[in-house]
């Protein structure tokens, strides 16, 4: 193995840092199911000075919707959950599904053609979105915006935390969706239906849900939908990084404390919506103990969580032609790669926008962590920050570009 190209990275968050593209971050890298390197830089509270390391806690965004996937996949293979499933036998409510697909305010919904089935959830093809991002996005957009906000309000400091998983569901059951289920891909508020299909399905909160099935096993003990008062000194800042043009671009840091998404920013309390797509914390290392889980094929420290038939089906799925066609369209920076089960796949290598392998697969996070398995390297990548408007960032890229030269 050519290691010497590893200590690159630590010059890659250093750069970043010093930038002010992040306040802070870590990256935890693993191969053959041992430890390839640990670099971290920045703080984790500018403010107060403190150092962003491994404890620190982070709010996982999407990165929570592997979880939710595992979650599902594990209902799967115990027979209680089926992809071609319709949505509304488990939620009735989404029996009369309504779509509107007229731009604006106005429009008028109309019955769909078909219902919601587990499989939209899972790859994104369900016709929810996460709200609207013009005057002119559909009806239904307009009213999901509009439930965000209630929900960033009920989740706000001295907000009534009232509003829960499976209601977030009833209403979004209300609301018509952007196109008939199955024919376009969208990102958006699936996974938080799917959550509500878990509770269903497995008769306990989704948190205890994850906590039984997934936290515990694997020992991942800083992992959950909140933080608790005696690890809240751990919990990161969040920051915007801002550009200022009249400084050629200049950044500089400036602290975000609002909810998004309905997912609070303290993080102080357990919450009553518990997002399937957005609403856990956790550390690297706990992170990297999920995900250390798939790349062994579904198993760690002699737990198994998933077979391993279902780890491999997760890095071999592929949308259908017509669908990975609205993906490509609406996901441009993912170029060779596919969507399913709530995660990337990378589909044609040569076509990525990273050094990768065919079968490579993960996802990202609005505040920028990262994940990536490897099934064929038995390589596993877990990056931490807590930036607005990250997703997958530069500094992940340029990081695992290293990493994948270096084995």
């Amino acid at each position: 193995m050519k290691n010497s190209n590893l200590s690159k990275i630590q010059s890659v968050l250093d750069d970043f840092v010093q930038k002010k593209q992040a306040a802070g971050l870590n990256l935890l890298v693993y191969k053959d199911g041992k430890e390839l390197g640990y670099w971290q830089s920045g703080h984790a509270n500018f403010e107060t000075g403190r150092a962003y390391d491994r404890n620190t806690i982070v709010r996982l965004y999407s990165m929570t919707k592997p979880v939710t996937a595992v979650a599902a996949m594990i209902l799967i293979e115990e027979g209680k959950l089926d992809f071609a499933d319709e949505l509304y036998r488990y939620l009735p409510e989404f029996i009369n599904l309504k779509i509107c697909t007229e731009k604006g305010k106005e429009g008028r919904p109309v019955r769909a053609s078909r219902p919601i089935l587990i499989s939209d959830l899972l790859n994104m093809t369900s016709g929810y979105t996460y709200g609207a991002w013009s005057e002119e996005s559909p009806l239904g957009e307009h009213l999901t915006s509009v439930l965000i906000s209630e929900l960033n309000a009920d989740e706000a400091e001295g907000g009534a935390n009232k509003i829960t998983t499976r209601e977030v569901a009833r209403t979004l059951a209300s609301i018509p969706v952007s196109f008939e289920p199955g024919t376009d891909y969208n990102y958006g508020l699936s996974a938080d239906i799917l959550g509500a299909v878990i509770e269903v399905v497995s008769g306990m909160k989704l948190s205890e849900f994850m906590n039984e099935r997934i936290f515990k096993p694997l020992g991942m003990n800083d992992t959950a939908f909140y933080v608790p008062a005696e690890k809240q000194i751990r919990l990161a800042r969040v920051y915007r990084s801002v550009e200022d043009w009249s400084k050629e671009g200049e950044r500089h840091l400036d602290l975000f404390t609002s909810c998004n998404l309905g997912i609070q920013d303290k993080m102080n309390h357990e919450p009553a919506f518990e997002s399937g797509g957005a609403g856990l914390c956790s550390t690297v290392d706990d992170y990297m103990r999920f995900a250390q889980m798939l790349t062994n094929g579904g198993e760690l420290d002699g737990v198994r969580i998933l077979g391993e038939k279902t780890v491999r089906y997760l890095s071999e799925a592929r949308l259908n032609s017509n669908l990975q066609n609205c993906f490509d369209m609406k996901m441009p920076h993912l170029a060779g790669y596919t969507y399913c089960n709530l995660l990337r796949v990378a589909a044609e290598p040569g076509r990525c926008n990273v050094i990768t392998q065919k079968g490579e697969f993960g996802w990202d996070g609005w505040l920028g962590p990262y994940v990536s398995i490897d099934l064929e390297n038995k390589l596993t990548f877990v990056m931490t920050m807590q930036r607005c408007d990250s997703g997958t960032t530069t500094a992940a890229r340029r990081a695992r570009n290293i990493v994948y030269s270096a084995i």
